[in-house]
């Protein structure tokens, strides 16, 4: 059983930035990928960005790269997402999420946070 929370999400203009971060229980943290997905009000649950469980393998969305940045610290049991040049349509709840494949579909992630709400404002 892995648990995860959250934390870093807030209201920042746009061009700013903010560092999510998503702390997980369990000593097997590091067998685990981590994804992060985001929900806007109305649109479904999109993939942002998700790390291999060495952290050597990270895939991005289109919509997110060379903005984001997705880092581990298995040490810690963290998983961070960078986000900088925020844009309005970046707001969203955002969500971490484990799995023992690293995928760009929600489907296999065992377990999931509640989430942080960004907020961007034009």
């Amino acid at each position: 059983q892995v648990q995860l929370v959250e934390s870093g999400g807030g209201l920042v203009q746009a061009g700013g930035s903010l560092r999510l971060s998503c702390a997980a229980s369990g000593r097997t943290f590091s067998s685990y990928a981590m994804g992060w997905f985001r929900q806007a009000p109305g649109k479904e649950r999109e993939f942002v960005a998700a790390i291999s469980g060495t952290g050597i393998t990270r895939n991005y969305a289109d919509s997110v790269k060379g903005r984001f940045t997705v880092s581990r610290d298995n040490a810690k049991n963290t998983v961070y997402l960078q986000m900088n040049s925020l844009k309005p349509e970046d707001t969203a709840v955002y969500y971490c999420a484990a799995s023992r494949t690293s995928s760009r579909s929600p489907a296999p992630y065992d377990y999931w946070g509640q989430g942080t709400q960004v907020t961007v404002s034009s």
